[in-house]
């Protein structure tokens, strides 16, 4: 482990339009718009835990503002995320946080499986789970890369806006595991192309993903900004009743084609891979691969 200090998560009080790892502020008309900014741009986005608690600080302060009606989540820097922290010096697994999305026992005095299946509980698919039931409206601002847990923050949201620049992919896979931890693959792309995209690793680019109906709209990069705050305003414009409710019945269709149950057996899955995986090799839970290889991977054409 890196002797770097790691800081500690961000609260309320403490987030602002040059907050790091999240920057929050408000906008739009009569502020109506509130911006969550990941902003860990040296590290290319990726998510620690500090990120995580502090992004649902973010989150909770947009939600408790009675003024905001809608919540666009993006990203400072050339990506909007490279996925889960696996490799910078501020990678934070092994630290303790108390738990916010979930009630479960602390993951730092367990070791193997158990600490494993303890921390991604709390801090991967609870914490998903709870921002896609936010009442609010969420627009995802997606720019350059958005890897496997970017995938996961990106799809809490129900818009996708992004540039024509953007990729996506999902490639843990090359580790074992069948996908990430939110596994809402087969819901956002149909299950053939989920197969595609995690059978092989490979990058898809923004239109492909538009032409798939993951996302509802591609613009070139000078235009991302502009057109996710036009459809912003546009939300504003409606009663904040109408938004919560008419969010709340998409996410109860999708709860009753299998979404959650499905995730839940997933993830499960997901687990015995990193417990398999761990004892083929001593202890390697990502068999094998580190944030060195699975770049490596991405330049080779296949994202990481």
């Amino acid at each position: 482990m890196s002797d770097a200090v790691i800081p500690p998560p961000l609260g309320l009080d403490d987030l602002g339009p040059d907050s790091t790892p999240v920057a929050y502020e408000t906008g739009g008309p009569d502020g109506a718009v509130a911006y969550v900014t990941l902003n860990r741009p040296e590290y290319r986005n990726a998510q620690n835990s500090v990120m995580t608690y502090s992004l649902d600080a973010a989150f909770r302060k947009a939600v408790d503002d009675a003024s905001v009606k809608v919540i666009v989540l993006r990203a400072n820097g050339k990506h909007f995320s490279a996925g889960h922290d696996i490799g910078t010096p501020e990678r934070d697994f092994d630290t303790y946080y108390e738990n916010t999305a979930t009630l479960h026992w602390d993951h730092t005095d367990k070791s193997g499986g158990d600490q494993r299946l303890a921390r991604e509980i709390e801090v991967y698919l609870g914490m998903c789970r709870r921002w896609r039931d936010m009442p609010k409206p969420v627009i995802a601002q997606v720019h350059g890369a958005c890897i496997a847990g970017g995938l996961m923050l990106a799809w809490i949201c129900d818009f996708i806006v992004a540039s024509d620049d953007a990729f996506f992919s999902d490639p843990v896979a090359r580790m074992g595991i069948p996908g990430v931890e939110y596994f809402a693959h087969a819901f956002v792309l149909g299950p053939r192309r989920a197969k595609e995209i995690l059978f092989t690793g490979e990058r898809f680019t923004a239109t492909q993903a538009a032409d798939w109906g993951m996302v509802n709209h591609v613009v070139p990069r000078d235009e991302l900004a502009g057109k996710v705050d036009e459809i912003a305003a546009k939300m504003v414009e409606m009663p904040m009743q109408g938004l919560f409710l008419s969010k709340k019945a998409v996410n109860i269709c999708e709860e009753q084609m299998g979404l959650h149950n499905s995730m839940d057996s997933v993830f499960g899955w997901h687990h015995y891979a990193h417990s398999a995986n761990a004892e083929a090799s001593g202890g390697d839970s990502l068999g094998g691969m580190n944030a060195k290889s699975m770049k490596a991977s991405s330049s080779n054409g296949s994202g990481s």
